[in-house]
Formats: C-alpha cells, structure tokens, sequence
C-alpha cells in the first residue's frame, strides 16, 4: 500500500500545477483545434463562394458601318447594332448572371467614380469610335478602358479573361476579312458579309451556350449530404493523424516532466530524508515510478477521449486502440525514466526537453508530416520507426486506418519491447544510485 500512497501522492502534485495541466491536455487540444478550424470550411461549404463582380459599363460607341450581327450568336437572341452593344449583351447574358453585375453610367466620369468610390470593382469605358475603329480593316485600332479597384484581383481578373477571350475572337474576324479582301476577286466582295458571319458561326457561336466559349463558368453548388460527408471525413483524415501525434509527442514529454521528479527531490532534500524512513528505497523508487505511469495513463486516456467528443475522431476498434495505448504510455513513461537515470541534476532536463525529447518526437512524426506525398510516407514510414514515438504512430494509424487486431498487437508488442529494455536500464541506474 506505501508503493500506492507514494504513487498518488505525485500523482496529486502533478496535477495541482496548471503549468502541468496546460502542457498535457491543453496544448494538444488546442494545437488541433487550430487545424480543425483551418480546415473546417472543407466539412462545413465544401467550397468557396465566389461573389458577384460589381462591372459598371460606360458605352460610348457611337457604331459605323452596319454591322449584320445574327441574333444566335448573341445570348438572348437579342439583336447588337453597335460594337459596344454587343459587348453589353455578352456580359448581360444569363450564362454570367452568377459572376457578374451589370450596370451603367451616362459617361466615362461617372464609371471611374463609382470604381474610386467602391460602388463597382471594374469600369468598361467603350469609346465612341470603337465601331468605327473596328470596321477600319487597314489602321483601325478598337480599344476598351479596363478600370478596376487595385485592392481586388479574383473579380477583375475574371472580367479580364472575358473581355480578352471576347476581343480575341473578334480581332479574328478583322483577320478573316482581310485574307478574303487579299486573296478574292474584287467581284466578289459582296461575299464580305457572308465570311464574316460564318467566322462568327464557327468560332464566336454562342448559340444558347455562352460559357462554353468564353467561359467555363460553374456556380458553386451546395454539396448534398453524401458529399458533405465525404467532405467531413477529409477533415477527420487530416486532423486525426495531427491529435494522434500531438499525443505521443507530449506524453513523452510528460512520463519524462513527471521522472524529473525524482532528481528534484534529490536536488530539496526531501528524497534523502524519506530514504531515513523505516519505508524501503525500493519501495519508495517503485512508488515514484509508479506514479510516472498513472500520470501518462491519465493524460492518454483523457486525450483520446477527449478528442473523440470534441472533434469526433474516430481511433478505431476499442481493442486496438487499448493495445496502442497501453503500448504509448508503457514506452513513454519508461523512456522518461530511462533518460532521468542518465542526469545528475534537473539543470540538464532543459537541454533533454529541448533536443532529445523534440528531435526524436519529431523524427516520430515524419509519416504525419508526410502523409500526402506517398513516396515520402513511406521513407517517413521507415525512418520514424527508428524511435519509440514513431513506433507509437505507427500503431495509431494502424487502428485508424481498420488494420487487424493482428498487425496492432504486434506494433505494441514492438512498443512493450521498447518500454521493457528502458525501464530495466533506468531502474537499474536509479538503484546504483540510491541503493
């Protein structure tokens, strides 16, 4: 019963220092936390939205020449008879109702001052010589102001492409009338409106279909319930392999903290003065050690239930996850005893807290840090198991992952094997030192 009395006693004090506390069950929470809600817009809109493009068009253009625009190549069916006037129409189209918002202003002026007063984002200022400068096949040059607010980029920039892929095409139909100008008898120049209107049908018809030439435009759409699911369960792929690692990481750390324990009371005295008691320096040393144990019991248990209820991530069968957790804090709380046994004073614990404990931690996570490049998880896979945190890892993803019971045991098995091998050394340490 002493070795109990002892065991609790610590156990008692570790858990009276917030400091403590926070470090165990507070920084993993909370380190997770911060990824679920990084995250968390992949479980809860599947998406983005994007908003609408305020576009305020200044329209200008006085026409020139008659232009024979068929109404299928306008969406709508509506009829152009200016330049300019088509544009309005492409962009007042149904097919980019979704990105864009259309209005006017009554003069370049008044465009330019909506956009400086953030009543719009981009401002179309088509000139009044735009047709003309269209219909002028050998010096012509149609030009569009493009005026947009310089703190956005996404809505401009799609404005852009529309206008771009919209000018392009009709730069074609300039090419188009002056290769059959250069290579038709004068005669036939009668035909001139019958090329331009098949180069429309070919390469500007937009028939009922706008998008599909100029765009590719797909609203985003509310995800059903199946694919919120599968959305969900991204989120818990990710951030399940993140709480798991977290874990191991700092139970290392706390079957280390909780040893230290041992040597701080060496350092005050009191261990000495309990050696004096009719009580037994193996009894009181099996208390202590005891009580490193309960303590990442504690912590372990409380993490993984914790976890479960609060971001809803799921360990995998019971058994299993009681195989890797009795491996966790079997290996960590024997590996905290085993690296005491080598300090003389708790002075070195920050050089050990600072190197040992958060190299081999982090050499253990490798897989995790990886998990999405497959080559590299497979060398992390290889590489983590080269310390005990790796092992513990490993056996965690096993159980999430819907392994056999089979293949778990023996990852614990391995983990027992670690604890086995530094609790040996650290006892014996600890009793060529004290006994």
């Amino acid at each position: 019963m002493k070795i109990l009395d002892i065991a609790l006693k610590d156990l008692t004090r570790s858990f009276r220092s917030a400091f403590a506390v926070m470090f165990m069950f507070g920084v993993p929470l909370l380190v997770t936390g911060m990824f679920y809600f990084m995250f968390g817009n992949i479980a809860n809109n599947g998406g983005f939205d994007l908003p609408r493009t305020k576009v305020i068009i200044a329209n200008m253009d006085k026409g020139g020449p008659k232009f024979q625009f068929n109404p299928k190549d306008i969406p709508g069916g509506r009829k152009a008879k200016t330049m300019g006037d088509l544009i309005v129409n492409i962009l007042q189209s149904e097919d980019l109702a979704d990105l864009i918002e259309v209005s006017f202003a009554p003069d370049p002026q008044a465009a330019r001052t909506a956009v400086d007063s953030q009543q719009a984002q981009v401002a179309l200022i088509i000139p009044p010589d735009f047709s003309e400068q269209f219909a002028d096949l050998e010096e012509g040059k149609a030009v569009i102001e493009f005026y947009q607010d310089p703190t956005l980029t996404i809505g401009p920039a799609i404005i852009k492409s529309i206008m771009n892929r919209f000018l392009s095409g009709m730069a074609g139909v300039k090419i188009a009338v002056n290769v059959f100008m250069d290579e038709a008898d004068p005669s036939e120049y009668g035909m001139m409106g019958i090329v331009v209107q098949q180069y429309l049908d070919d390469s500007l018809a937009l028939s009922d279909n706008l998008e599909g030439e100029l765009l590719d435009v797909r609203a985003p759409a509310s995800l059903p319930q199946n694919k919120a699911r599968e959305s969900q369960n991204v989120l818990l792929s990710i951030i399940g392999p993140i709480m798991g690692g977290m874990m191991i990481f700092y139970a290392f750390f706390t079957g280390t903290s909780t040893a230290q324990s041992i040597l701080k009371e060496e350092e005050e005295r009191t261990l000495p003065r309990l050696f004096t008691t009719p009580t037994s320096q193996a009894t009181i040393l099996t208390g202590k050690f005891l009580s490193v144990f309960m303590t990442v019991f504690t912590q372990v248990v409380v993490l993984l239930i914790a976890a479960h209820l609060i971001f809803k991530i799921q360990w995998g069968d019971l058994l299993s996850v009681a195989l890797v957790a009795i491996g966790t804090i079997f290996s960590a709380s024997s590996f905290g005893i085993f690296v005491n046994s080598f300090l003389k004073s708790t002075k070195q614990g920050g050089a050990i807290f600072g190197g040992v404990l958060t190299v081999t931690g982090m050499v253990g996570m490798i897989s995790i840090f990886a998990m999405n490049s497959p080559s590299a998880a497979l060398l992390g896979d290889t590489v983590s198991l080269m310390v005990p945190q790796g092992w513990a890892i490993h056996g965690l993803m096993q159980s999430m992952n819907g392994e056999p019971v089979s293949a778990v045991l023996v990852t614990a098995l391995v983990m027992l094997a670690w604890s086995v091998a530094f609790f040996i050394v650290g006892v014996l340490r600890f009793n060529r030192r004290y006994i």
